[in-house]
């Protein structure tokens, strides 16, 4: 109970989204900016400083031109020191004069970055969080999970409607060059998926790694969001079951999917690059998976297929389309077609 209670004490995880040059390097810019401009006016006055007077001891040292080029550039004019030729002081009103506006426009700007701009982004992305709805939930960002990101890309998925969870700050990054929005916190926890709106998403990608802590995640995730469609990633044949258990609709094994392609590689490349050209966003043909329309109860697979069917889905079990009962299909049915890459469905943007 007491741990329930810090965690509703605790500030949401926020969403983030990659902007243009970071804080610290626009900064750095806009410094080096500023102290090159004070440079060339200091310059300036230390090889004319005989067209200056101060009025003070009547010596113009290297001191006095740094202090009369600060008080100059920032405005703050005291009179000790003043120009008393015609160039010195064409060259205060024409060239320091626009600097000095300059330097205000510098300084208002970099006050507007790191202070309303940054409070703005907050806020626009607190609205956004709330809203949040119809996205693509990705836990973790590791190898799997980028190459996921970018597959959803590639397919059309809208990188605004991606939201990566991570707790490496480095990976984020990555994540964040990819123009997605990323969260960092740890996606075991329920605070960390309500955060991020798990249960208005339209689905959830899981690949931490570590099998226990994917099984994990999908643990919390489903009792966050019953029907939520949850696929994950598992090392181990071994986990698969547990994955399942946990409440995983799809269980991926990498490298059980990789040994399949080997082994179907043994007569020739040809199958291992079809797989491959129906798994990838950059193939001619595609594997898709839809449910039927209300209309098409009571057709064919054949008929139906947009390209070429292959299998219904139906309670659970599947059917192929040799099969007598995918000669008439049954309201929610689900069905699995290849088809050629022009005919592909496309993810709306919005």
């Amino acid at each position: 109970m007491r741990n329930q209670f810090l965690e509703r004490l605790r500030p949401a995880p926020l969403l983030s989204r990659r902007s243009g040059l970071s804080p610290g390097a626009s900064l750095l810019v806009r410094m080096l900016i500023l102290v090159l401009l004070l440079a060339f006016i200091i310059a300036f006055h230390w090889f004319e400083r005989d067209s200056l007077k101060d009025n003070h001891d009547g010596v113009v040292d290297f001191v006095d031109v740094i202090y009369f080029t600060m008080i100059s550039a920032t405005t703050t004019g005291f009179g000790d020191i003043v120009p008393i030729t015609p160039q010195a002081r064409l060259f205060d009103a024409l060239v320091v004069t626009p600097i000095r506006i300059f330097f205000l426009i510098i300084l208002a700007g970099t006050a507007y970055t790191f202070v309303i701009k940054r409070t703005w982004s907050k806020w626009v992305m607190s609205r956004i969080q709330r809203k949040l709805t119809g996205h693509v939930v990705v836990a973790g960002f590791g190898t799997s999970g980028s190459q996921t990101v970018h597959e959803l890309v590639a397919r059309g998925t809208n990188p605004k409607k991606i939201v990566v969870i991570d707790l490496d700050e480095t990976v984020l990054a990555s994540a964040e060059r990819c123009g997605v929005n990323v969260m960092q916190g740890d996606a075991t926890r329920d605070f960390t998926l309500q955060a991020a709106r798990i249960g208005a998403a339209r689905a959830m990608m899981i690949s931490a790694g570590r099998d226990d802590t994917t099984i994990l995640i999908c643990l919390s995730a489903r009792h966050l969001a019953p029907k939520l469609p949850i696929s994950v990633a598992v090392r181990k044949e071994d986990n698969e079951f547990p994955a399942r258990a946990a409440g995983a609709n799809c269980v991926i094994n990498p490298s059980s999917f990789a040994s399949l392609l080997l082994a179907g590689s043994i007569d020739g490349s040809g199958v291992a690059e079809y797989m491959t050209d129906l798994a990838s966003a950059a193939g001619h043909v595609r594997l898709h998976e839809r449910e039927i329309e209300a209309f098409e109860v009571g057709q064919s697979l054949s008929a139906v297929a947009v390209g070429i069917g292959l299998r219904v889905l139906r309670d659970g079990k599947q059917i192929g389309f040799w099969e007598k009962a995918s000669e008439r299909l049954e309201l929610g049915d689900r069905i699995i077609e290849v088809i050629p890459e022009h005919l592909i469905p496309r993810v709306p943007a919005a």
